[in-house]
């Protein structure tokens, strides 16, 4: 994944081909298969590259269809079912070697003032400044060392805030970090949110197995974001510190369920939800039997 804010923003910046059609490029990485975030935020992007000026995301649903190369770039194509007076509607397809890797749907509105509320975050999170980078913790508790963790998040500081584990997972499955990009940004609207979607990936699936006897990223483990939801309620800037507050209500069939929610000063941005493969193997590497 990108190691500087700036090589970020490139991998944003999406180059047209056609009306319609646009190519998203690949990050210098150690990784074989694209992180699910990055589709998801070049989709975005693209979809924003057809939208009437003046119109925010305010919700998105995305389904990984197959897992992408870092070796080609994606291929993003944008249809537009609805452009209605204050709505617009997008359905984006992210291809690569002429597979379907990822679709979208998004709706996009124009703002406006209207009734007002909204869910505190989970209280008793430490400060930012008391958190351990979130590396640091990864490197500890998995077979992956603490500087592969930094480098593959290199555009964003990650600080660990807290999790379940040492409580009753069976009912309360959750973790909480703190994150931002480690340099400020354009003004840009458009770009915080494709930012967040890239980063609403990073940790979410994961929260599924807090307090299990696994080891998430294992040889012992498959897993795969099967699809991600995000509701943009407020505009929060990504380069300032967001609480991304994080829980699992479910996990079963294989499959772990996880939500969140985003937070800049107490204001609620963001709330998003995932669905993705959290299968055990057994020693010959096939899906073990309870």
């Amino acid at each position: 994944m990108p190691r500087t804010v700036a090589e970020l923003v490139d991998l944003l910046a999406l180059e047209q081909l056609e009306v319609d059609l646009f190519r998203g490029s690949q990050p210098r990485t150690s990784a074989q298969r694209a992180f699910g975030g990055q589709v998801m935020a070049q989709a975005l992007e693209a979809a924003y590259h057809t939208v009437p000026e003046g119109r925010m995301c305010h919700s998105l649903h995305g389904y990984f269809l197959r897992p992408g190369s870092t070796a080609a770039p994606i291929i993003y194509t944008v249809t537009s079912p609805r452009d209605g007076s204050s709505f617009s509607s997008r359905q984006v397809e992210a291809r690569q070697h002429g597979k379907s890797l990822f679709v979208m749907n998004a709706s996009f509105k124009v703002p406006e003032q209207g009734l007002e509320h909204q869910w505190p975050a989970t209280p008793g999170v430490p400060d930012v400044d008391n958190c351990p980078p979130l590396s640091e913790v990864l490197g500890r508790r998995s077979a992956i060392h603490a500087a592969a963790w930094e480098e593959e998040w290199g555009a964003l500081d990650v600080r660990y805030a807290g999790d379940a584990r040492k409580g009753d997972y069976t009912s309360h499955a959750a973790m909480q970090v703190w994150l931002r990009t480690h340099e400020q940004l354009p003004d840009d609207p458009r770009l915080h949110q494709a930012m967040l979607a890239y980063a609403s990936d990073l940790t979410l699936l994961g929260v599924s197995t807090v307090g299990h006897p696994v080891e998430f990223m294992s040889a012992d483990m498959q897993v795969a974001t099967i699809d991600h939801a995000m509701w943009f309620h407020r505009p929060i800037r990504v380069d300032d510190w967001i609480l991304y507050d994080q829980f699992s209500p479910s996990a079963s069939n294989g499959m772990g369920y996880s939500r969140g929610r985003l937070y800049s000063d107490g204001v609620l941005g963001v709330s998003t939800a995932q669905e993705g493969l959290i299968r055990v193997l057994d020693h010959d590497g096939r899906p073990a039997r309870g």
